[in-house]
């Protein structure tokens, strides 16, 4: 039978209220006290029952991981990152598939049972509506990979998209094309929105470069290889900024099923630097996302947000740099 903390303070010779705070971070026991109980415990081979603990402190440790991305390889990363960073930290990652969903509000009852102390919103597409239902809930929230704005509702840690698409429209009128496309995701994501802004504002002014755009279904290989075979059968531009490296993986198949090759046909670049577009067979030119700095940053955000008075919200943006690999010419 489990050993209970009834018998870990009769091995102390203490109280039973004097073990639950030798086991409670933060409260009030002298040193001498906590290594007696923790010596008694020891001895036993209790362990603290931390669902118990949380009935006497008031905090379950919980942080709701909420997401929708769950298709892209990229955010297998980024779920890696977090729950081990969390971990370290003594929180409990509860992770959220939110694929196909648009309403918050199942979310908000659902992590409203489990009395998370916050929430880490990681989507570069969720809509910054989901963001405010959980603030509006009294929950403390990150929106990590968020759409970048100077006045959030909410504290957002990530990258400013449209600067990432004039990074890419920069590097290909670097490299000479004068025939350039976008491929994006979902037509209504925000990522792609931003994306597509700042490439199209960074060419506005290029009156000797033709340029268009298209969207995938989703931000998905499946997707970015469909949408690139329907490009293909006309006459498709000399390069393309694809938002997303899982995109442009796709894109790549397309082009090689073809009998095209790059970059000699076809310049591709994409964004995030996933650790696939490191893989040799693929090579990817791409803007790299610093997600480990972001990750560590919206986890710094929730916890400050748990031990700390509220503050005003705040958007923490991270540049953002172009990976040279095999996928564009050189630079004329």
């Amino acid at each position: 039978m489990a050993i209970t903390l009834k018998e870990v303070a009769e091995r102390a010779g203490v109280s039973r209220s004097a073990v639950s705070r030798a086991f409670t971070p933060g409260a009030s026991v002298s040193r001498k006290m906590r290594e007696r109980v923790e010596k008694a415990a020891a001895d036993l081979g209790y362990h603290p029952n931390a669902l118990a603990s949380s009935l006497t402190t008031g905090r379950t440790k919980m942080i709701g991981l909420v997401s929708n991305n769950f298709h892209n390889p990229f955010f297998l990363e980024v779920f890696d990152l977090f729950t081990k960073g969390l971990q370290e930290r003594g929180l409990r990652p509860l992770l959220v598939n939110l694929t196909d969903q648009t309403d918050p509000c199942n979310s908000v009852r659902m992590l409203r049972a489990y009395s998370v102390d916050g929430v880490i919103v990681a989507s570069s597409t969720l809509p910054p509506g989901f963001s405010r239902a959980f603030r509006d809930a009294n929950m403390p929230v990150v929106h990590s990979f968020g759409r970048y704005s100077e006045t959030p509702h909410v504290d957002m840690v990530g990258i400013n998209n449209i600067e990432c698409g004039r990074i890419a429209a920069r590097t290909l009128l670097e490299r000479g094309y004068r025939s350039v496309a976008f491929l994006g995701g979902p037509e209504n994501a925000t990522s792609t929105q931003d994306r597509l802004s700042g490439f199209l504002e960074a060419l506005a002014d290029q009156d000797d470069v033709s340029v268009s755009y298209s969207f995938a279904e989703g931000y998905t290989f499946d997707a970015g290889r469909a949408q690139m075979q329907t490009l293909l059968q006309t006459r498709p531009a000399e390069a393309y900024f694809c938002g997303d490296d899982v995109l442009s993986i796709g894109a790549l198949s397309a082009i090689s099923d073809a009998g095209l090759s790059v970059p000699d046909d076809i310049g591709i670049i994409g964004l995030n630097d996933m650790e696939m577009a490191r893989w040799e067979n693929i090579n990817l030119t791409t803007i790299q996302q610093p997600i480990d700095e972001i990750i560590e940053a919206s986890i710094e955000k929730v916890t400050s947000a748990l031990s700390g008075p509220e503050q005003a919200p705040e958007a923490r943006v991270f540049p953002c740099r172009v990976i040279e690999r095999g996928t564009l010419r050189p630079k004329d």
